[in-house]
This record gives structure tokens, C-alpha cells and sequence, in this order.
């Protein structure tokens, strides 16, 4: 089995896990998640932990049981405490503003962007910091990607939305013939 798929899980005193069949529920104070797990791996729940198993020894139920680890773990870290992620807007006049459950994003184009947020992600601006939160880490990175994906950093000048941890790698621009 592989190595991330062999750690158990360890559910909190505030969180419940519930398995019913191939159906996961977890439920904490920040909501509750569900997920469906793929037929060939197995679930066992003892002692405030979650253990996941292989059906079968094949190369990929041994993968699938990695992801299905990580994925209820991130499931049980979410309804605890959520998670977050920021993006930075860089660039001269460019602004971002929260207007209800939408987004306005001024970033170089003739007219704003109207971005929706999902249901489940609230966001938060400082300054020129976009902050996301959601308890569904995987609905979170979905929609910060699509948010960065308005605007792409450009090499040049760095202008455009990023990640708060990403590096644009800087080109050197046109130079003036002698």
C-alpha cells in the first residue's frame, strides 16, 4: 500500500465522520462535506481514527488509496478550520472589490470582470490582497485558479493577479538598438 495511504486519519473531538457503504460524510463546526469513494477501496473507522484499505493489491487501488487519504483528511482539516489562500493583484489602476457574493475585478480591460464566487467561498480584499476561504479545499484552489486566470501575470512588468507564494521569473524587455 502506499505510504500516505497506510497513515490513518485522525478525527477530532469536534468533527464526525459518518460511512455509510461507499458515502462519506464529515461534519464539523465550520459545515459539513460529502464525498463518494471509488468501489474498490475500503474504509474503517475505530478508536477516533479512519483507516483506509485496498480491495485488492492492483498499482492503481494502491494509488487510489493515497488520494483517498489525503482527500478525507483535507475533508476533516476543513470543517475544523477551514482554509485560505491569497492573491495579490499587481499592477497600476488594477483594483479588486467584494460586492455581495461576487467580485469586481478592475485589471486592464475596457470594462470590469464580474467574477461569482461559489457557494462555500468568501472572500475578503486588503489593499491590493484577495483572500479566499472555504472548508472545501478543493473548491477553494478550483476557484482561485479561475480568479488568476482573468489576468495572468505577465514576465515584463509582473502585472496581473498571482499567488501571495508565487515567483513570476522576470524577462529581460526589448533593447534599444545601437
Amino acid at each position: 500500500m502506499s505510504r500516505i495511504g497506510r497513515e490513518p486519519i485522525t478525527v477530532p473531538d469536534k468533527v464526525k465522520v459518518d460511512i455509510k457503504g461507499s458515502q462519506v460524510t464529515v461534519t464539523g463546526p465550520k459545515g459539513s462535506l460529502d464525498r463518494q469513494v471509488r468501489p474498490e477501496i475500503a474504509l474503517e473507522q475505530e478508536d477516533g481514527r479512519v483507516m483506509v484499505k485496498a480491495k485488492d493489491s492492483s498499482q492503481r487501488t494502491i494509488a487510489f488509496t493515497g488520494l483517498t487519504r489525503t482527500l478525507i483528511n483535507n475533508m476533516v482539516i476543513g470543517v475544523e478550520k477551514g482554509f485560505e489562500k491569497k492573491l495579490v493583484v499587481e499592477g497600476v489602476g488594477y483594483r479588486v472589490e467584494v460586492k455581495g457574493d461576487a467580485l469586481n475585478l478592475n485589471v486592464g480591460y475596457s470594462n470590469p470582470v464580474h467574477f461569482p464566487l461559489p457557494e462555500g467561498v468568501s472572500a475578503a480584499v486588503e489593499k491590493n490582497t484577495l483572500t479566499l476561504q472555504a472548508m472545501d479545499k478543493e473548491l477553494l484552489g478550483e476557484t482561485a485558479a479561475r480568479i488568476r486566470a482573468v489576468r495572468k501575470p505577465e514576465p515584463y512588468k509582473g502585472k496581473g493577479i498571482r499567488y501571495e507564494d508565487e515567483r513570476i521569473v522576470r524577462k529581460a524587455g526589448k533593447t534599444k538598438a545601437k
